[in-house]
């Protein structure tokens, strides 16, 4: 790999070995659009093609479509909000409402996979020389002596595990996947009692790195899973939004509850 990566000014070639076309043919990472991928994978298998550069098992597929299922809907969130709320706004621009939810994928809301993934890296390797449970507790030590909250842990709403998580491991189970990362999210989940003073349970954005850790996908593209999912989510509710129109009505509900906190105005009443 060339040492040039993300550094500015250093690459002057933009190179990709996701794919190229001529006059006659489409190929993505090797394969023939047309010939072989059109018609005979699935999505989710071509989501991991162009991520991987390899077509997934088939347990790996099954994990991976299963996550994405899990992940996309969950009712009238931030991201849908924000998404329907622009589509009133601005309903010649269905790319525009779709982006406005995508952009509220941060470390709190949907990103939280991706850093609960690199908090599951670091046990594991911890882990090599040692007890898990004990490599957890270090770790989550560590992430809390340095103001960091342990991501994909509690929820507003299921208090107990999210009811996600059960399945996704069921599913990764009947896959034969690889449970090692299952074990160390179970293990982050025991030690945060002790070292953060909650019993904070699993959610579906721990479950996610957790089960797909365990196939080929890679950590670095954690963070694309929930917003590829969300994605399809948002596309239905702007859908539902065109006919249904709820935007406005939650812009009024918010301006509703609002309390204002500023000082008070000069002006006299009329």
């Amino acid at each position: 790999m060339s040492s040039s990566i993300n550094r500015i000014g250093k690459s002057t070639v933009p190179r990709t070995a996701i794919s190229t076309s001529d006059e006659h043919s489409i190929t993505v990472r090797g394969e023939d659009l047309c010939r072989d991928l059109i018609g005979r994978i699935s999505f989710g298998e071509y989501f991991s093609l162009l991520v991987t550069g390899q077509r997934p098992s088939k347990g790996d597929a099954r994990v991976l479509e299963a996550t994405l299922v899990a992940i996309a809907e969950h009712g009238m969130v931030p991201s849908v909000q924000a998404s329907r709320m622009t589509y009133a706004a601005a309903p010649d621009a269905l790319q525009g409402a779709v982006a406005a939810g995508v952009l509220g994928c941060g470390s709190v809301i949907l990103g939280a996979s991706e850093t609960a993934g690199q908090l599951f890296a670091e046990v594991d390797e911890a882990a090599k020389d040692g007890k898990l449970a004990d490599a957890a507790r270090t770790v989550v030590h560590r992430w809390r002596e340095a103001g960091r909250a342990v991501p994909g842990y509690g929820h507003p709403l299921h208090k107990e595990r999210d009811p996600r998580v059960a399945r996704l491991f069921e599913v990764a189970r009947e896959a034969g996947t690889r449970l090692r990362f299952v074990e160390i999210a179970e293990a982050v989940e025991q030690a945060i009692p002790e070292i953060v003073g909650k019993d904070l349970r699993l959610n579906v954005s721990a479950a996610i790195p957790a089960v797909l850790l365990g196939t080929n996908f890679p950590l670095r593209a954690l963070r694309g899973v929930p917003i590829l999912a969300r994605t399809a989510s948002l596309i239905a509710h702007l859908t539902e939004e065109a006919v249904n129109p709820s935007g406005f009505a939650l812009s009024y509900q918010a301006t509703r509850e609002l309390v204002f906190e500023g000082p008070a105005g000069n002006g006299a009443a009329t």
